[in-house]
């Protein structure tokens, strides 16, 4: 049995080496390294895959965030709300901002923000909500622009782990994950569905005028050299970094049925297991589902009760698979983000959360030979001492 990786970028990069290795071989020799026609074609190509007006490719997830913001006009002391449980860059960079990061809690099946939360948090301050499509699965967008709409605010998309994804609104009308709010961002590191080879990032909208801010924010706030119009920023995507994802961008949907394939896998093999709680996605299939694309597994988290959660990590480190825990620790209880506003009672899931979730491999290498050992070892684990 071939070594089993958290993500297996070697065995992705096998086939896409030839165009990858002729692409970036054709930016040395023409040496158009920044903003040069690979990213460019890059941009196109995203704007018709998303279905979205204005891709604006930036040099990483974070920056993105963080320029969506800028491009906003947000200022100091604005609330922006976000969920508790997430990676630590959503809040980062409202901080950075010197805007008010106001944290809620999320929903204990799809580990998303939760609609109650936001409702409750809304002060005449708050001037936008961060979704994150945390784990690969849209967020309820349906509710979220709604709330918005009727208080007069922005919303701004969390992409970084859910490209490729497809919200399905009430009225049966499709979108792409990014394509919803006013404005999203979105990360191209290594290990992501659409992963370059170093990092990466862009931000999406069909707001033409927010469009033209945010070209010049990435830019030094230029639009034409040495004219700084606006405070700007130095985020760019390297030309070589875009062959590797023109590379993938026509493979996308084939990596994220990989992935949900892998996720029918898993699912079949801990069904009605007493202490393991699938993921849920949000139409109900659970990702058994052949043709749902609601969800695109960037991770496979389970929840594993009655604290046998810690126990499973050791087990599996032990016997060589790698897995992940996403996230050990909420964010309000994070160092850099406490606050005396924060009321331990409002944070009821993500706080159990913490404790019971653990993410497998989950890639589009991953063979039956690598699903079945590493599902024995997680039954046998779990069930052990029942």
């Amino acid at each position: 049995m071939k070594k089993i990786q958290m993500v297996d970028l070697v065995g992705q990069y096998e086939e896409i080496k030839g165009q990858v290795n002729s692409s970036m071989q054709q930016v040395l020799e023409t040496a158009a390294f920044i903003n040069g026609p690979e990213v460019h074609a890059f941009q196109k190509e995203l704007e018709n895959y998303l279905g979205v007006k204005h891709v604006i490719p930036c040099a990483n997830g974070t920056d993105a965030l963080q320029i969506c913001m800028m491009g906003l006009d947000l200022k100091p002391g604005d609330e922006v709300i976000t969920a508790d449980f997430t990676f630590a860059a959503t809040v980062e960079v409202i901080a950075l901002l010197q805007l008010t990061p106001v944290l809620v809690d999320v929903e204990v099946d799809t580990f998303n923000i939760d609609i109650k939360a936001i409702e409750k948090a809304i002060t005449p301050k708050t001037k936008a909500i961060v979704p994150v499509h945390l784990f690969g699965q849209c967020a309820n967008m349906d509710a979220i622009m709604e709330i918005a709409e009727k208080h007069n605010l922005y919303v701004i998309e969390d992409n970084a782990q859910g490209i490729g994804a497809t919200h399905t609104f009430k009225d049966g009308k499709k979108a792409k994950s990014g394509t919803i709010g006013h404005v999203a961002s979105t990360s191209f590191f290594p290990s992501k569905n659409l992963g370059c080879y170093g990092d990466g990032g862009a931000i999406f909208t069909n707001d033409d005028d927010l469009a033209h801010i945010i070209r010049g924010i990435v830019n030094h706030g230029m639009y034409e050299r040495y004219h700084h119009d606006v405070v700007g920023v130095n985020s760019r995507l390297d030309s070589l970094q875009a062959t590797v994802l023109r590379a993938k961008l026509p493979r996308l949907d084939s990596y994220n049925a990989k992935r949900r394939a892998t996720a029918r896998k898993y699912n079949e093999a801990f069904k009605n297991q007493r202490d393991i709680i699938l993921p849920k996605t949000v139409n109900g299939c659970d990702g058994i589902c052949e043709v749902c694309d609601c969800h695109v597994f960037h991770q496979y988290t389970l929840r594993i009760l009655r604290e046998k959660r810690d126990r499973l990590v050791q087990h599996l480190n032990e016997n060589a698979v790698p897995c992940g825990v996403y996230y050990p620790i909420p964010l309000h209880l994070q160092k850099a983000y406490q606050d005396n506003r924060y009321n331990e009672a409002d944070f009821k899931v993500t706080n159990q959360l913490v404790k019971e979730v653990i993410s497998l491999p989950m890639h589009t290498e991953l063979d039956d030979e690598q699903i079945n050992f590493i599902t024995k070892l997680v039954i046998d684990c779990v069930k052990k001492n029942e």
